[in-house]
């Protein structure tokens, strides 16, 4: 196997491996919106909506890979991936409130909707481990999207039962968000000449995330236990 198909295949795998650990929100948007519904428009409305969210999200992940060629967007781009892997581990959220909805449209609409409001932390992961080919974010979209939609809750306990899980993800995200900065049109020359340095910073940005979102569940944890003694 050639070294550019195994660059692609890992790749691919980066990026399915990302959407499925950032699509725990998507996947619960999914269950809200159509919890109301009743069997087979039920099916309907979860196939309709996460697709038109899945059209509107290869758009958006289009226009934000084109966008990142732009300089110093993808420092910006990078430093909002470290911020996304640090809430990811954390657990803080920002979703919005999701109403369930009483009719087949209405609740494909809310999935859509909700999904664009949520999904900007996939977006940004992806484009910037897509590394500017379209072909790999189509890919990895068509392959870990049935995976969200039949599996999600399956996945979901997964990470509620291994946590060490999230700890990967979040360390993935790093390795992605140093190698966007890193790719910056105006550090790149530096880190090319450099590569000590740029192994060196990458594994600085991963461990600064996985040390500073441990210590914050860590301080959570204690927070919720003193509360719960009081109680």
């Amino acid at each position: 196997m050639s070294s550019s198909v195994l660059d692609f295949i890992l790749s691919l795998l980066n990026i399915v491996f990302l959407d499925l650990i950032l699509a725990g929100d998507n996947a619960i948007v999914i269950g809200l919106a159509a919890r109301n519904l009743q069997g087979g428009t039920q099916k309907k409305a979860i196939l309709l909506g996460t697709g038109g969210a899945v059209v509107l999200r290869i758009i958006a992940i289009i226009l934000v890979v084109w966008l990142l060629k732009v300089p110093w967007l993808l420092l910006f781009g990078g430093l909002l991936l470290i911020l996304i892997a640090y809430k990811l581990l954390t657990g803080e959220s920002n979703g919005p409130d999701i109403k369930a909805g009483g009719t087949l449209w209405s609740a494909v609409r809310t999935i859509i909707v909700a999904d664009a409001a949520m999904g900007l932390d996939n977006i940004i992961a992806i484009a910037g481990a897509a590394n500017h080919n379209i072909i790999l974010v189509v890919l990895g979209l068509l392959i870990s999207v049935p995976i969200v939609i039949w599996g999600s809750t399956l996945f979901i306990k997964l990470i509620n039962k291994y946590s060490w899980i999230i700890y990967i993800g979040a360390g993935v995200l790093g390795f992605t968000a140093s190698s966007m900065i890193a790719g910056e049109q105006r550090i790149e020359p530096f880190v090319r000449e450099h590569p000590l340095l740029h192994i060196l910073f990458i594994i600085l940005v991963i461990a600064g995330i996985l040390a500073a979102g441990h210590l914050k569940r860590l301080h959570s944890d204690r927070k919720a236990a003193h509360s719960h003694n009081f109680d």
